[in-house]
């Protein structure tokens, strides 16, 4: 894949041990293996530089004892955006090699599809592109009134015009249970690519009113005026937040593990 775009791509997983609804979920065993290792691995399938990025000790000797790349990283990051944007610097100061795009794949994956990454990557066959993420169209039946679902407006080029936790947009005359069959919605998807430099910038941005508003990092950068092109997936994205979305999750992939 690399060789055909002519890009440098690099993956970098950020990880943390204190996450406040499931503390230490990345070295949780999903069958015979920790989670962050299956994200590791499917990572791996799409390109050679794979890394993860950590703040704490123990999932850094994890991902040592299974021979993956692991760079530390500081414990004051904020998002997971601030901590690849580090990692990336540690990385091509420490290898020699220059990257074009880091993709930021969450540590908490590990149902995601190789071919989910491949599609993220292949935005950048346009050389335009600075930011770029993954979003689903939403079925007639499902609850778009559901905040922890991320609802995404894209214009005629599939740029992202804004990201909402709302329904958007709003249907005038419609009940809103009637709104998924009635106008096309999309789910985001929190899996993004930058380029180096892209991503430098927009972790030295301020905070910004509709970033606030809507706790959600991505709006910050639309405000600065980036553009951030969308690629349709057909297939949902199951991050693992608690202990009972990894009960579900395994229940509905047990034949993966």
């Amino acid at each position: 894949m690399n060789e055909d775009l002519k890009i440098r791509f690099a993956a970098i997983i950020p990880a943390r041990y204190a996450s406040t609804r499931f503390p230490g979920k990345p070295l949780v065993m999903i069958g015979s293996k920790p989670m962050i290792r299956r994200v590791y691995e499917k990572a791996s399938e799409t390109t050679e530089m794979v890394w993860v990025a950590t703040d704490d000790q123990r999932i850094y000797d994890r991902v040592k004892e299974f021979g993956g790349r692991v760079v530390m990283t500081s414990a004051e990051h904020q998002s997971g955006t601030d901590r690849c944007a580090e990692a990336a610097e540690i990385i091509t100061h420490e290898t020699g090699r220059n990257i074009d795009v880091i993709l930021n794949i969450q540590g908490d994956e590990p149902f995601i599809r190789p071919e989910q990454i491949r599609l993220l990557m292949s935005c950048f066959t346009d050389d335009t592109v600075q930011i770029a993420t993954l979003v689903r169209k939403v079925g007639q039946q499902e609850d778009i009134t559901n905040p922890n679902q991320v609802k995404a407006v894209l214009d005629r080029k599939g740029n992202a015009i804004y990201f909402s936790r709302s329904p958007v947009p709003y249907l005038r005359g419609s009940d809103i249970s009637e709104w998924p069959r009635k106008h096309l919605y999309y789910k985001h998807l929190g899996i993004y690519a930058y380029t180096y430099d892209a991503l430098n910038t927009i972790t030295t941005l301020g905070r910004s009113p509709l970033e606030i508003a809507e706790s959600l990092e991505q709006n910050r950068w639309l405000e600065n005026g980036f553009k951030i092109r969308t690629a349709i997936t057909d297939h949902e994205s199951l991050s693992i937040d608690t202990p009972d979305d990894l009960k579900l999750a395994l229940e509905q992939h047990l034949d993966l593990f």
